[in-house]
């Protein structure tokens, strides 16, 4: 069996993501790292330990990775970031804290570890800034080679960033570490906007999970509801709220569900558009593709096994 990390900041679509692996028989998710930016580490680490307990799965071990960039001294969580998924990253739901404390081991040895362990049957799952795997890289180079896959959330290729003209959130948080992911010649996937702000769900959906009855879908349609009411104010046009993280662990289960661009990328780290993911023209030209990068995505799929295996999930937690 394909085993899964996820390294999430954890907001409202990280808890979707934890939900949609939870839910899926194909993968068996050996561990959550925790990093910075839709909340603080320790607060995304804290709601990681919670969502696993409320899914019925305690035995998923929770690490903390590295609480800021890898060119700052420390980090605050933007007022943007506490609008669109609340003060607690979990849309203002409540639900109780976990009795488990995270483990011991570092984010980033853990993830060298697991890498070690289990080679090309690992794959590893960044919904958030890249600065844990970017970090495990520069202790472990020759992990880009033995890994299975890195299905990541991040970026923008054929459209416009969320952030700016240019720059899409997760980039915006470390582009020097999304970076050196990016040119590290590991074999990733790119799960941007180009994809993910085509897969929306609504407060229909939402309604599902509030009729099963179960504290564990009331928590998923209260916390969603916050998602999707931010989006009706950052993003009307839409309709709905755009279902980034879960989207990436969809591909990291099944790579069908997108068509994937080859091309050798990198972030630019330099100059005003800094922060923007674009082919890497030193490397136009060789044969040799590291990178794929997901343009298209079969939206009716996706969303159907999205509610399915979330809402099978959701009703058996009474």
């Amino acid at each position: 069996m394909q085993k899964l990390i996820l390294d999430l900041d954890t907001g409202v679509d990280d808890a979707l993501a934890i939900s949609y692996a939870l839910g899926s028989p194909e993968v068996d998710l050996i561990g959550i790292t925790g990093t910075y930016g839709n909340v603080l580490l320790d607060q995304g680490v804290r709601n990681a330990l919670a969502i696993t307990d409320l899914m019925g799965h305690p035995e998923v071990k929770v690490y903390k990775g590295l609480p800021h960039s890898s060119t700052a001294d420390s980090f605050e969580v933007l007022p943007v970031s506490a609008f669109i998924h609340g003060e607690n990253g979990i849309g203002d739901a409540v639900i109780p804290d976990s009795n488990r404390e995270p483990e011991s081991e570092p984010a980033v040895d853990f993830i060298i570890d697991a890498v070690k362990t289990y080679g090309k049957d690992l794959t590893y799952v960044p919904t958030g800034p890249m600065t844990n795997i970017a970090a495990a890289l520069k202790k472990a180079p020759e992990i880009k080679d033995e890994i299975g896959k890195i299905v990541l959330m991040g970026g923008a290729l054929t459209v416009c960033g969320n952030v700016n003209a240019w720059e899409e959130a997760n980039i915006s948080q470390d582009p020097d570490a999304a970076n050196e992911l990016f040119r590290s010649g590991a074999p990733v996937t790119m799960v941007g906007l180009d994809v993910t702000l085509q897969t929306l769900l609504t407060y229909k959906e939402t309604a599902r999970w509030r009729n099963l009855g179960t504290q564990a879908g009331t928590f998923l349609a209260d916390m969603t509801d916050f998602y999707i009411k931010a989006y009706e104010t950052t993003s009307p046009h839409l309709g709905g709220c755009g279902l980034h993280d879960p989207l990436a662990v969809g591909v990291a289960v099944d790579p069908t569900l997108v068509t994937c661009l080859p091309i050798n990328m990198q972030v630019e780290t330099e100059g005003p558009t800094r922060g923007r993911t674009i082919g890497d023209n030193t490397r136009l030209n060789d044969p040799h593709k590291t990178m794929q990068v997901a343009i298209g995505v079969d939206v009716p799929r996706f969303l159907d096994e999205f509610m399915t295996r979330i809402t099978r999930l959701a009703e058996q937690k009474a």
